[in-house]
C-alpha cells in the first residue's frame, strides 16, 4: 500500500524473513527502510528521500502511526516492527544461516559496544563495526547515520562493497543495544509509546515528535480529502 505516496510492504513477520533470506541467496544487492511518521513528513519535502524509499527493496512499517493511518485510511497493515527490533532478528537469523555482519556509524565505540553486545547475546554471530570503513566480507551491513543522510548513503555507496547483499539503515539502534541509551519498557513498546519514553529521555527530540503526533497525520488527512 501508499500512505503519502510512499509505499510500505503489509507483510506478516514470516513473509518478511522469507524476503529478507532470499535477498542474501541473491547474487544482487539489495536495501530495507523502515519507514515511520518522520520518514514520510521528511519525504514530502525532499524528492531524492521519497525516491529512495519508494525504490528500496522492502520498506518495512516502524512507528505505531503507520498503524493507525493504515486504519484510517481503511487498509489496516498486519505488522510493525521497530527498526531495533528488526535488526535484533537479522542478527539472530545470520548466526543460523552463517551470514556476517558489519555495523557502521553512530558516535565513536558505540557501534564497537554494540558489535560486542550482540555477540553475547547471539552466540557465534560473526560480526564487525567501526566508523565509516567496512572491513571484510560482511553479507549485512546496518548503518547508523540517521535519517535520511543513512538511506542516501547506502544508495551511493552500496555498490563499492560487492560482498554486501542487504544494507539497512538503523538510526539510534545502536545507542539501545550498545545500552548508551535505555529502551522504553516492554509495555510501552508493545502499545506503540516507545516514542514518549524516547521524548522524557530525549526532550530535544520535541522537533520529531512534533512530526509524528501533528504535522503527519495532518498530512494524511489533507491527502485523504484531495484524493476524494
Amino acid at each position: 500500500m501508499k500512505i503519502l505516496d510512499i509505499k510500505i510492504d503489509d507483510l506478516t513477520i514470516d513473509k518478511i524473513f522469507d524476503r529478507i533470506d532470499s535477498f542474501l541467496l541473491s547474487k544482487k544487492q539489495h536495501y530495507i527502510v523502515t519507514p515511520n511518521p518522520e520518514f514520510l513528513v521528511k519525504a514530502q519535502e525532499d524528492r531524492e528521500f521519497k525516491d529512495i524509499l519508494n525504490k528500496a527493496d522492502l520498506a518495512i512499517p516502524d512507528g505505531i502511526g503507520l498503524i493507525f493511518a493504515s486504519f484510517f485510511l481503511g487498509k489496516p497493515l498486519k505488522t510493525r516492527i521497530t527498526g531495533v527490533d528488526l535488526m535484533e532478528k537479522i542478527c539472530c537469523r545470520a548466526v543460523k544461516m552463517n551470514w556476517s555482519v558489519f555495523l557502521m556509524g553512530a558516535s565513536p565505540g558505540i557501534a564497537e559496544k554494540a558489535s560486542e553486545n550482540l555477540k553475547e547475546k547471539y552466540s557465534g554471530l560473526k560480526i564487525e563495526a567501526g566508523f565509516e570503513n567496512l572491513k571484510g566480507n560482511s553479507e549485512i551491513l546496518f548503518v547508523a547515520f540517521g535519517m535520511p543522510k543513512q538511506e542516501k548513503w547506502i544508495v551511493k555507496n552500496l555498490s563499492k562493497f560487492p560482498s554486501v547483499k542487504l544494507a539497512m539503515g538503523v538510526g539510534g539502534s545502536f545507542d539501545f543495544i550498545s545500552g548508551q541509551v535505555k529502551r522504553a519498557p516492554k509495555i510501552l513498546q508493545r502499545i506503540g509509546l516507545e516514542w514518549f519514553w524516547r521524548f522524557m529521555l530525549q526532550p530535544w527530540r520535541m522537533k520529531r515528535i512534533y512530526n509524528a503526533l501533528i504535522k503527519f497525520p495532518w498530512l494524511v488527512i489533507k491527502d485523504m480529502v484531495l484524493l476524494k
